[in-house]
């Protein structure tokens, strides 16, 4: 009997090639990561809040120290130096900067950001200062938060305040982080800040900070800003089947998650009449302002979504209680590797949102940045997060070769940190935190990106 002829052995992959001049950098937001909540005149924020509700955190932990970045902002400069990074996207916290989210400015919490995008320059790493990643002022939200248009207006005044003292250094901005998170998780199903069930009458948040996002870009515009994004989610979304409930189903959660916060920015209109006539206030003259043009869009991807018709029993969805009753219901992904946060691994569909947006806004979309992808694993030694961010670059290297002009890559997260109401259970960070001592621990991942980042 002829032998089998041994295999070759598997081709090493092709190495990572990305144009010069591409963007690496690597994400956080204050919430996440700065505590020090009580120091400086820093007012309470609807997380503050919300994580001194019982059981609402669900290792029971707050944001009070976290990594403790407000003291130790020059020891994560210097990992971010290291890494050799061109951008480091973090975000400037609201109650820090107002503390009543209105009225009176406050001096020392501009003072940080004043030294943190110094510490930022003199290390070679471009500030991108994200304006709102969601941690409303208490006593904003006191008042009903982004369900009042007032917050809306609030919120430009905040943005002009922190260009008035930031913007003569910053060439990038970010207005929102993920309005669709705060409406859906926040307002609609309580699962976030500031704890609301509204369901489907949470949907002025949306619009009110869709309308911030408008009005900032105005104020920063005022100020000379060039640059200027937002940091909108986004991921496919699959019909759990060819049946018409199913189709269905998926197109109005698309509609809602992907559509809904797209469309009003990138083509001044919504993407429903229905949807639209639910919105309050002067929505066609908002659309006018809301659909300012941008420098470029951001994008953050984790992963696809599959849809199936509605059912009437509760559903657990990725850690998030969703009621019955919803016109909608997530479906799990199989067959496919899984994060420490039970998230499907799924770098295709990065490239095939990708292409999505081409072809849906064609001229109309800007040059595109995105602005997270990443993942939750423990450990130091941590090759799964490795394997997902090279998969996931891949895929990215793929749009861009089909023709999708994306300008950078940012990672979530540079630190673990408090992750929302997962509190530290869930570790996205290239760089590990022992939350007792606060020691920084670069991972393995960490010196992967830091050799790919030097190739370019």
């Amino acid at each position: 009997m002829t032998p089998e002829p041994a295999r070759a052995p598997a081709p090493p992959p092709s190495p990572l090639r990305f144009p010069r001049g591409f963007l690496w950098g690597v994400s956080t937001s204050a919430a996440q990561i700065e505590g020090a909540v009580d120091e400086d005149g820093r007012g309470p924020s609807s997380w503050d809040a919300f994580a001194a509700g019982a059981g609402r955190i669900k290792d029971g932990s707050d944001p009070r120290v976290t990594t403790d970045h407000y003291h130790r902002y020059q020891e994560d400069v210097a990992l971010l130096k290291d890494l050799g990074v061109g951008a480091y996207r973090f975000s400037v916290a609201w109650p820090r900067v107002v503390p009543e989210g209105r009225g009176a400015v406050n001096a020392a919490g501009l003072d940080f950001y004043d030294r943190l995008v110094d510490a930022l320059l003199a290390a070679g790493v471009a500030p991108v200062p994200t304006l709102f990643h969601w941690d409303t002022p208490q006593a904003l939200e006191a008042s009903g938060g982004w369900l009042q248009r007032e917050t809306a207006e609030h919120f430009a005044a905040y943005a002009d305040a922190v260009a008035a003292r930031l913007g003569d250094r910053v060439t990038r901005w970010i207005t929102l982080n993920e309005p669709a998170e705060v409406t859906l998780l926040g307002y609609g199903l309580g699962q976030h800040a500031p704890g609301r069930h509204l369901l489907f009458d949470a949907l002025p948040a949306a619009h009110h900070q869709l309308l911030g996002h408008g009005l900032a870009v105005q104020a920063l515009r005022a100020r000379g800003a060039t640059g200027i994004g937002i940091a909108n989610s986004h991921g496919p979304t699959w019909p759990a089947s060819d049946s018409p409930a199913d189709i269905e189903a998926a197109d109005l959660y698309d509609l809602l998650l992907n559509r809904l916060f797209a469309e009003p920015i990138l083509l001044g209109r919504y993407p429903d009449d229905e949807i639209a006539a639910l919105l309050p206030g002067p929505v066609t003259d908002d659309l006018a302002t809301i659909s300012a043009p941008l420098d470029w869009y951001g994008i953050n991807y984790y992963q696809p979504t599959k849809i199936g018709a509605p059912t009437t029993e509760e559903t657990d969805f990725s850690g998030v209680r969703l009621p019955p009753g919803l016109p909608f219901t997530p479906r799990e992904i199989t067959d496919r590797p899984r994060t420490g946060f039970g998230w499907p691994v799924v770098p295709e569909a990065l490239t095939e949102l990708l292409l999505s947006f081409r072809d849906r806004y064609g001229a109309d979309l800007p040059p595109v940045m995105i602005t997270e992808n990443g993942c939750a694993y423990d450990g130091i030694e941590d090759p799964e997060r490795i394997a997902f961010l090279d998969g996931h670059l891949r895929a990215l290297r793929t749009a861009m070769d089909a023709g999708v002009d994306v300008r950078g890559y940012f990672v979530w997260s540079l630190l673990d940190n408090f992750e929302w109401a997962e509190g530290f259970r869930q570790r996205f960070g290239l760089v590990h935190v022992d939350y007792t001592t606060l020691r920084r621990t670069p991972k393995a991942s960490f010196r992967w990106l830091r050799e790919l980042v030097a190739q370019t």
